[in-house]
């Protein structure tokens, strides 16, 4: 496919970019590789290939939940400038 002037002008315009003659054909030459590459993709067999979120199958190796012992309520709450007993106390800053 042969990209023209006139397609560049319209994505320069949607792009709002001012381009000089020069540049508009440097682009012109670089969007038509970009679909001549596009070209090449869709003639690759997909086929038998299942639909994938991205290009990486991801996996989330998980833990079993084992109750461990943790900071008590005093003892987290030891070194807090200001507390109520069961939590720690802020400044609002929201009015």
């Amino acid at each position: 496919m042969k990209i023209t002037l006139e397609q560049v002008d319209y994505v320069a315009v949607l792009g709002r970019l001012d381009l000089s003659h020069d540049e508009k054909i440097k682009y012109m030459g670089q969007l038509d590789d970009i679909l001549k590459y596009m070209d090449a993709l869709s003639a690759v067999p997909t086929e038998d290939v299942e639909p994938m979120a991205g290009p990486v199958e991801l996996f989330t190796p998980l833990r079993e939940d084992i109750v461990k012992p943790s900071l008590s309520l005093e003892r987290a709450l030891t070194n807090a400038p200001s507390s109520d007993g069961s939590s720690f106390l802020v400044p609002k800053i929201i009015e």
